[in-house]
């Protein structure tokens, strides 16, 4: 009879899983800090095709710059959310299985500097927008 208090036996394939589920977060994250980049910077793109075109009406494009920045900021904390759920999935299968399987750096680093990379630039979105 098995009890409560047994451990399985490891499989490396249940912590691959949860390494492999992080990547995918972190690839989520980092498309949504690219299309809000883009986002943000497409009122730019707005602003110069109406200085080229003297009869065009004026374009706002002060919603496209929130919106971009909202989307990078929002591709920020996927990923330190990515990292945390990957720390605390390892250890709740190291708690559950006979193993002391070790947390990849790799990934948890991977996702925490993208996220820093992804606040600065959302900095940057608004202080440039600020300056003009």
């Amino acid at each position: 009879m098995i009890t409560n208090s047994s451990k399985l036996a490891p499989d490396l394939r249940e912590y691959l899983a949860a390494e492999r589920t992080t990547l995918a977060y972190v690839r989520t994250g980092l498309s949504m800090m690219g299309i809000g980049f883009v986002v943000a910077r497409f009122g730019l793109v707005l602003r110069i095709m109406q200085m080229n075109l003297q009869q065009s009406p004026h374009v706002a494009t002060g919603r496209s710059l929130w919106l971009g920045t909202g989307l990078v900021v929002l591709g920020s904390v996927v990923n330190v959310l990515s990292a945390r759920q990957y720390w605390r999935q390892v250890h709740q299968l190291n708690e559950r299985m006979s193993a002391e399987s070790k947390v990849s750096w790799l990934a948890v680093s991977l996702a925490l500097v993208l996220a820093i990379v992804g606040l600065f630039m959302a900095a940057y979105l608004v202080s440039s927008s600020l300056l003009e």
